[in-house]
């Protein structure tokens, strides 16, 4: 992205780590609604409909995870490396609003 246009709109904070997490809690998001929506269908046609989106966002949830994982920027194996991966995270989106 051109420099004038990341100053402009704040996007020269923002790291791919930052997007990647957030992308990350949106895909989890979609996995609940889907799970929630499901159980709430009343049809199998919408049940068949909603069962197809809950998988395809469950594998959009899996490719972030191992994205984020192959980059370091998600470790759930560790969780003292963890909670200095979060702590970096945060600070960086705190420094968003400045």
């Amino acid at each position: 992205m051109n420099s004038i246009i990341e100053s402009l709109t704040g996007m020269n904070k923002m790291s791919d780590q930052v997007i990647a997490t957030d992308l990350l809690v949106s895909a989890k998001s979609a996995v609940r609604s889907y799970s929630i929506a499901l159980t709430e269908a009343t049809t199998p046609e919408l049940r068949l409909t909603l069962r197809n989106h809950l998988n395809a966002a469950i594998a959009t949830h899996e490719k972030i995870f191992n994205y984020m994982l192959k980059k370091g920027y998600y470790d759930a194996y560790n969780m003292s490396n963890q909670y200095a991966v979060d702590m970096k995270v945060t600070d960086t989106a705190l420094k968003l609003k400045d």
